[in-house]
């Protein structure tokens, strides 16, 4: 809890509320002075001694509101505690305002027996004045803070949805890489060795951006690149990566590993069971304030098993979701022997 004077921790407060009382008090002056016809220098110091004088001693009531909130306190205990203390406060003031009275104007009545309970009355009323200015502060500076907390809660809830959705990703996409390596340890053990070295390399990629959560898409396709070319070990011609990608693109920003289940799919529904090379064409383009990426393969439908969104296509999903609040930014079409999927990346510049 913050016990922090709201006038010291922002001074723009305080220069309103001085500049607040300071045109109340010259207006009265210039009611009592030029309306009351009340000399100059009587109507100053009556002024000061009241009006003035409860605004400098009012400031102190925070700190009455600030120790004792609703939430503490039950109501009967709420509502003595306010009365002592505005006693307390409006004795104060009267005591001060009659000594400045005498010393700077000895002849002025303003305090004699006929207004005396008058006073009583204004000092109270002014304490509820002030009690519930300071409480509309505190109630705001407390939904500010409700704010900031649930601002920070929401953002490492999305970090951790995150990580989670990564989580699901990196396991996934190693036990294809091993399986794909696995079936040339005998056969071709050159060639796993190479795939091996090219999976460590895209690992320490995945590691190294960890927290990252987003890096250039001219990063991210590099190592795009190196994922296929370990795929293109295992399956030869029948692999043909093929890239149009607008030089606008390389510099934008895209959340990192986002490409590498695209390019499993494709591989998984479109290169496995083919007899004939399939093209994995990946295109890219800027426009406005997004990035459109569109990765499409063709495939035989005669020997293609029934396809659905793995968690591959799911896991995209969700991130772009929890990224952009955006659920509309990848879109999937199946069309013409063609499975294709596009991405829009949002670009904050």
């Amino acid at each position: 809890m913050d016990f922090r004077h709201p006038f010291f921790s922002k001074p723009k407060l305080a220069v309103f509320y001085a500049l607040f009382w300071g045109m109340v008090t010259l207006a009265v002056i210039l009611v009592q002075w030029l309306g009351n016809q009340v000399p100059w220098d009587q109507a100053v110091v009556d002024v000061l001694s009241t009006i003035t004088l409860f605004a400098i001693i009012g400031s102190s009531i925070w700190y009455v509101v600030r120790f004792s909130t609703f939430e503490n306190k039950a109501y009967g205990k709420f509502i003595l505690w306010h009365l002592m203390a505005a006693s307390v406060v409006v004795a104060l003031w009267l005591y001060l305002g009659a000594v400045i009275s005498k010393v700077f104007c000895p002849l002025s009545e303003t305090l004699s027996g006929d207004t005396f309970p008058g006073k009583i009355l204004t000092g109270y009323t002014l304490y509820l004045i002030f009690v519930v200015f300071f409480y509309a502060i505190t109630f705001y500076q407390n939904f500010k803070e409700k704010v900031r907390r649930e601002s920070e809660l929401k953002a490492l809830i999305k970090e951790a949805e995150l990580h989670a959705l990564k989580s699901q990703l990196n396991p996934h996409f190693l036990f294809n890489s091993l399986n794909s390596i696995s079936s040339l340890t005998m056969s071709d053990p050159e060639k796993a060795r190479e795939m091996v070295i090219n999976l460590a390399a895209i690992m320490r990629y995945s590691l190294k951006y960890e927290k990252n959560e987003v890096v250039t898409f001219g990063t991210e396709i590099d190592y795009m690149k190196l994922y296929l070319k370990i795929e293109k070990v295992r399956f030869g011609a029948k692999l043909n990566p093929v890239f149009a990608i607008d030089k606008n693109c390389f510099d934008a920003r895209i959340p990192n590993m986002i490409l590498q289940p695209l390019y499993e799919n494709a591989i998984k529904y479109g290169v496995y069971e083919a007899t004939e090379p399939v093209d994995i064409r990946t295109t890219c383009e800027k426009f406005d304030n997004f990035i459109k990426i569109k990765i499409a393969n063709t495939y035989d439908p005669g020997v293609l098993p029934k396809r659905g969104e793995g968690i591959g296509l799911r896991n995209i999903k969700d991130r772009l979701q929890t990224l952009y609040n955006n659920p509309g930014l990848m879109k999937v079409e199946d069309e013409n022997n063609t499975f294709a999927v596009t991405l829009l990346i949002p670009q904050n510049e």
